[in-house]
């Protein structure tokens, strides 16, 4: 599980307690409220200030968000290289508002030390492989933070890229969808008792979308998909680079995502301009997001499951010893923390800078690798007054701050169909 939104998953992430424990309930701004200062504040820790002391070599490189704006950087927290985009999502140096800063120092777009016409899913894995190389010649163990912007908005990829998928998407958000629910029941991914949501209010059904409008929704997605394609290829680069180093074995891979699909532009979406240049500005939107999140509802901002429940991906060949396998419990990002300080043998600390620490929300996720329950109690949520709590099968979900609370079994029905706060009221309560 992450917390719906880009800022508060990333909080969560790196200091295991609760976004709004961390400061950054909501955005980066301050809004003068202890859980909503927008910043990492002093009563966290980061993991690279964990793993710093146990001898680490700790580096960042992708989107920070965290409070830089406030003069929170990877270097004040923790990290001995960095080369990050302080918040949001670019992808090509001509972008608005494209900066970026190396080891906390903003830097030219065309700084000889980076590559030339970069784009930022290849830069972030590049210059995650060469702080790798720092610690590997320093005979160190290593954190890397690698934070991918892709594929948030806007959407933008080569052009080659997003023309190998277009056509792809001609079917339409209903057919894509029922054939992507399909693959998940066949994959086990999901349990057949799931039903798939139904199309939403707002989203046309494909028959009775204009064939010119058809086009253009396949352009769209070919898009995303081309963002998507990319990142994933970048991630391969990545384990190879690993594997090229001789420290594949016995690295630990988590990969997981900070929220769910994005419907921010509404049903139509957003294209204005040349998706493969960086002043074009195109969102997935509302119809492509119903297909993105199979087979769940609603979306990021939401606590209902497609807002929140993304996938976790673990690799640790000397580590894990089952492979190509499906864990089935609930895990959250505060759980992260714990994973890392239990592998690494790190000790979480009750103060830190001469300011008393929170104690970890997570719990290690070690116990899952190896097929074993995860002892825990609920798990919470608030997001712009969405709000939720799991407590073993059981979740308790509402929208906004005056929305009517809901109550799901997650084991038979996690697309959040049927809701029980009527007939099991004491539950509810």
């Amino acid at each position: 599980y992450n917390t719906a939104r880009c800022c508060p998953t990333r909080a969560a992430l790196l200091t295991g307690v609760y976004s709004h424990q961390a400061g950054v309930g909501h955005m980066v701004e301050d809004q003068k409220l202890p859980g909503y200062v927008g910043r990492l504040n002093d009563s966290c820790v980061t993991m690279a200030e964990v793993l710093k002391p146990a001898g680490y070599f700790t580096a960042m490189s992708g989107k920070w968000h965290v409070g830089q704006n406030q003069g929170v950087t990877p270097k004040s927290r923790g990290f001995d290289r960095s080369l990050n985009a302080a918040a949001g999502g670019f992808y090509f140096a001509d972008a608005p508002r494209a900066e970026l800063f190396l080891n906390g120092e903003q830097i030219a777009n065309d700084d000889p030390r980076l590559p030339k016409d970069w784009y930022t899913t290849d830069l972030w894995t590049t210059f995650g492989l060469k702080f790798i190389d720092e610690a590997v010649a320093a005979k160190k163990p290593f954190y890397l933070h690698l934070c991918h912007n892709a594929p948030h908005f806007p959407l933008q990829a080569p052009k080659a890229d997003i023309e190998k998928f277009l056509g792809k998407y001609q079917l339409g958000w209903e057919e894509v969808r029922a054939r992507r629910y399909a693959r998940q029941l066949e994959m086990g991914l999901i349990d057949k008792q799931w039903a798939s949501s139904p199309l939403p209010a707002a989203v046309k059904a494909w028959k009775d979308v204009p064939a010119d409008e058809q086009k253009r929704f396949d352009h769209l997605m070919a898009t995303y998909a081309a963002v998507v394609n990319h990142m994933d290829k970048a991630i391969g680069d990545l384990v190879a680079g690993l594997k090229q180093r001789g420290v594949l074995d016995n690295t630990l891979i988590l990969f997981m995502s900070d929220n769910g699909g994005n419907a921010e532009a509404g049903a139509k979406g957003r294209t204005e301009g040349d998706p493969s240049t960086g002043k074009s500005q195109w969102y997935s939107g509302e119809s492509w997001a119903y297909a993105q999140n199979t087979p769940f509802r609603l979306y990021k901002h939401f606590n209902h499951e497609g807002g929140i429940s993304t996938p976790l991906i673990a690799h640790w060949p000397a580590g894990i010893a089952a492979k190509d396998e499906f864990r089935r419990q609930p895990g959250h990002l505060i759980d992260v923390m714990a994973t890392v300080v239990d592998v690494s043998g790190a000790t979480y600390p009750k103060e830190f800078n001469g300011k008393a620490i929170l104690p970890m929300e997570g719990r290690s996720l070690v116990p899952a690798f190896a097929d074993k329950p995860i002892e825990r109690e609920a798990i919470y949520w608030e997001h712009e007054g969405n709000a939720a709590v799991r407590q073993g099968d059981l979740k308790l979900v509402r929208q906004g701050r005056n929305g009517a609370w809901e109550l799901y079994d997650m084991k038979v029905d996690r697309t959040e169909l049927h809701n029980l706060a009527q007939s099991q009221p004491e539950k509810a309560k």
